[in-house]
């Protein structure tokens, strides 16, 4: 899969080629060229998974060149339990990003469990391991 600028300047370029270049050479943002197609049987499979096999499996669609072993092993190190054990006592830790129910029919998703006990690392610490 080719990523392209959104300013249209740059040469195309493979997603392990842009991951830390941040924007393109003509300052735009890299996009796929072509969003990968996923399947209502992909979602049903998807359910279950654990949050590090999850991201494995979306990133292997958007990085078809980095091998799906190496992706596993990189966000089974990044999505630690260990390294979003920031919660609450009654957090499920091993979820990486829980679900916290505040009342019938409104829940939370639990973004700040992690190393910087912010948001951010649920994209950024795939970076600080790659």
């Amino acid at each position: 899969m080719n990523y392209i600028s959104t300013r249209g300047g740059a040469a195309p370029a493979k997603f392990s080629g842009i991951l830390l270049e941040g924007l393109a050479s003509d300052g735009g943002l890299y996009v796929p060229e072509a969003w990968p197609q996923i399947s209502l049987h992909d979602l049903t499979a998807w359910k279950m998974l654990p949050y590090a096999e999850l991201a494995a499996t979306i990133l292997a669609k958007f990085a078809p060149e980095i091998p799906a072993h190496e992706l596993l092993k990189l966000t089974s190190a990044a999505y630690a339990p260990g390294v979003f054990g920031h919660a609450r006592a009654d957090s499920d830790t091993a979820k990486v990003f829980p679900v916290r129910k505040l009342e019938p029919g409104l829940f939370l998703l639990e973004l700040s469990n992690g190393p910087t006990l912010a948001f951010k690392d649920a994209a950024m610490q795939l970076l600080a391991i790659y």
